[in-house]
Formats: C-alpha cells, sequence, structure tokens
C-alpha cells in the first residue's frame, strides 16, 4: 500500500461523464492499470465490409510501451499532521479515456490509450 494511507471524506462529488477504463476511486489505491484501445472508422458513405475489427493488422496496438527514465529511489518521511483526506464539493466534467480521478494514496498508475483513426472520404466529388 501507498505510504501513511489515510481516511478520505468527499461532502460531495459529481461527474458528468467517465470514457471508457477510466474509474473514480474515493480511497486507497495500490495499482491502477487501465487499458483502452480505440478503433474509429469514418466514412462518407456508411458502407461496412464486417472485417473492420481485426487490430492486428495495426501495429499501433501490439507495439511496446516505451518505459519512462527511471529515477532513483528517494527515501523519504511522510508525517499526515491530519488523518483525513478532506475534500468538499467536486465537480468534474468528463473523465477521459484511461484515466482515473482519486481522493487518497496511490502506489503505481500505468495508462494505455491506443487510438487509431481511419476517415474514408469518397474522391472525384465536388466539395459541398
Amino acid at each position: 500500500m501507498a505510504c501513511n494511507p489515510r481516511t478520505s471524506v468527499v461532502r460531495s462529488l459529481k461527474v458528468n461523464d467517465t470514457g471508457y477504463g477510466s474509474a473514480v476511486f474515493v480511497g486507497d489505491l495500490v495499482d491502477f492499470s487501465p487499458v483502452s484501445y480505440i478503433f474509429a472508422v469514418q466514412r462518407e458513405v456508411p458502407i461496412f465490409d464486417g472485417d473492420e475489427g481485426d487490430l492486428s493488422a495495426y501495429p499501433i496496438y501490439s507495439a511496446p510501451l516505451p518505459i519512462g527514465r527511471q529515477e532513483p529511489a528517494v527515501q523519504m518521511d511522510v508525517t499526515n499532521t491530519c488523518p483525513f483526506i478532506c475534500a468538499g464539493d467536486v465537480r468534474v466534467i468528463a473523465i477521459s479515456t484511461a484515466s482515473m480521478v482519486q481522493f487518497g494514496s496511490v502506489r503505481s498508475i500505468r495508462a494505455d490509450t491506443r487510438v487509431k483513426n481511419i476517415r474514408q472520404l469518397l474522391r472525384g466529388l465536388p466539395p459541398k
């Protein structure tokens, strides 16, 4: 668990929208690893072949995630003078894909969102 967990108290929380793989947490969390793979095909003429969802055809979905530079471990002592994490009235308009809103401690977050957009437009027609 994260260092020195505390009790999270939220008076009110209003979230209008959460995206795929997103979450709201009130309290402590050990690990959070959301993953969202999005494949969007936009066509001027809505004709579907039925085989549009084969993600293996696109390397973006299988490429390894780059690992950030690892900082050396830091030794620290934390003394929380209050055993609570307090929040008043919180309003969240939107939580995007593979992300989170949290009140509390977290040890590790590794979020992965991969998006492939394809636009198929007709050729040879004058623009509208």
